[in-house]
């Protein structure tokens, strides 16, 4: 019999892939959504939909029971489902906090924990250290998010953290990317209409991670006799915003580009006028003062030796070849 597996935020980039990757690997797959959720992606006759609502726990507890009176529980939970940009930061607690509370606590009631929970987190949670020095983030280094986002990531990894005996492994993958994710594909307009933007004038390093080598990492933690564990995720490389751009110039065959260094006071500007606007229209900016923050933090390295040492993880897919995959996705499906 195969095992069960839960992927929540199953509707987003990073959800949606792991929901293939867990059909492709045999799984009994349950998607995990939201009333509003757009289904794109979803449709397959083999995939499960559950309506799940995190900031209500008493609609959650229905909804969790009536799947368990005819299925018992699932063996895993990956629990993707969070906010990444909103207009009110406290809404990023509300859900990635809170949300992630209310899902274990009823879990809890209802004697559903699985054998292992897979909360994904982000590096944001580090926040900008070692930035004289530029060294990898390393897990012993101490927490100091500067985004209200990083600081709800945070908030829900210490709570799972401190819950006795816990069957949880956490990922703090850096900059995902790859067929479907909207924020880089930004660049990739950007760029296909001849300009380049960068933060600020000082060096900064980069790292990334194709989202298949993600879902590979995510996995082999379920395969693997590991738990209460907490792992970085990269491709291993350190890259710069210009290593970036030029590959996406190549796979787009565009002659030339202008690239534009954007002073970061400017953009500091640019991000507060547009949280302020948003607060209007209530419409989220894709430049907020949270993104400006990230921007600005120079290093964003991390060590991913544990990730490779414990789990045997084995990066697939270094930057060009993501790129090169993601671009021609975008072009498949006429986004570019």
């Amino acid at each position: 019999m195969s095992k069960s597996i839960l992927v929540t935020g199953a509707s987003g980039f990073i959800g949606n892939f792991i929901v293939k990757e867990a059909l492709r690997k045999g799984y009994d797959v349950w998607a995990g959504v939201r009333a509003t959720s757009n289904l794109e992606g979803l449709q397959a006759n083999n995939i499960n939909l559950i309506e799940l609502d995190f900031a209500h726990p008493a609609t959650l507890k229905v909804q969790l029971a009536d799947f368990k009176e005819t299925n018992t529980k699932w063996d895993y939970i990956i629990h993707t489902a969070g906010l990444t940009k909103c207009n009110d930061k406290k809404d990023f607690d509300k859900v990635n906090y809170v949300g992630t509370k209310n899902f274990i606590e009823v879990l809890t009631k209802l004697n559903m924990i699985p054998k292992k929970f897979i909360y994904l987190s982000s590096l944001s949670v580090f926040g900008p250290i070692h930035e004289k020095k530029m060294v990898p983030i390393s897990e012993d280094d101490t927490p100091k998010p500067n985004t209200a986002y990083g600081l709800s990531k945070l908030h829900a990894e210490e709570y799972i953290k401190d819950i006795p005996d816990f069957p949880y492994l956490i990922y703090r993958p850096t900059g995902v990317y790859g067929p479907r994710e909207k924020d880089y594909f930004m660049m990739a307009q950007s760029i296909q209409k001849h300009i380049d933007f960068a933060a600020g004038f000082c060096k900064q390093l980069l790292t990334f991670v194709y989202v298949a080598d993600l879902a590979q990492a995510i996995f082999l933690g379920i395969e693997k006799d590991v738990c209460r564990k907490s792992y970085f995720v990269s491709d291993r490389k350190v890259y710069t915003s210009r290593d970036f751009s030029d590959l996406i110039q190549k796979e787009l065959r565009i002659p030339f580009v202008i690239h534009v260094k954007c002073p970061l006071i400017v953009l500091k500007v640019i991000s507060l006028c547009a949280d302020f606007f948003a607060s209007y229209s209530g419409k989220s900016s894709t430049l907020n003062a949270d993104k400006y923050k990230i921007m600005k933090q120079r290093n964003w390295q991390c060590d991913i030796t544990p990730l490779i040492e414990e789990l045997g993880y084995m990066p697939q897919y270094q930057l060009d070849k993501g790129v090169k995959q993601t671009i021609a996705w975008y072009k498949k499906e006429g986004w570019l």
